[in-house]
């Protein structure tokens, strides 16, 4: 199966879950426009498997958890995010991103929306982060390659 976004996601507040939109605009050295998160740095994007999401699911007995639930921007599927060594490029529709971070501490150390409904989440442990190196447009069922 070739690798592929599932999903695009942004919130307009940080803290709460991100919810999925059509297209996503992402800008060189910033992010996803409109999207809480974005800004400078090395957690411009994230992304998170439906691998990861599923696996979640089966540990809590759970069913229904859609994309964006985990805070992600994009939801992928074909391609295991966490093994991918930092500075791999990634190309995502019409972008090209660069692998930043894998995991990340959840919020606050109060945990996020779904650590608070379930004890605890994946995207610490799974997702990961990446830089936009060159812009342009993202969708679902766009292809994502390692460059």
């Amino acid at each position: 199966m070739k690798a592929k976004v599932v999903a695009v996601n942004i919130s307009e507040k940080k803290g709460i879950i991100k919810h999925p939109v059509p297209l996503v605009k992402c800008i060189q050295d910033y992010g996803i426009e409109n999207d809480a998160h974005a800004g400078p740095g090395i957690r411009q994007v994230s992304l998170l498997g439906v691998e990861s999401i599923k696996k979640f699911e089966e540990i809590k007995n759970i069913k229904g958890l859609c994309s964006g639930k985990f805070a992600e921007n994009i939801t992928t599927q074909g391609i295991t995010l966490y093994k991918l060594p930092i500075g791999t490029r990634l190309k995502i529709g019409e972008t090209i991103h660069e692998v930043s971070q894998i995991g990340k501490k959840c919020h606050a150390n109060q945990g996020c929306e779904i650590a608070k409904l379930f004890g605890h989440c994946v995207m610490p442990l799974e997702g990961i982060f990446t830089k936009v190196i060159a812009g342009g447009i993202i969708k679902p069922g766009d292809s994502i390659e390692i460059i």
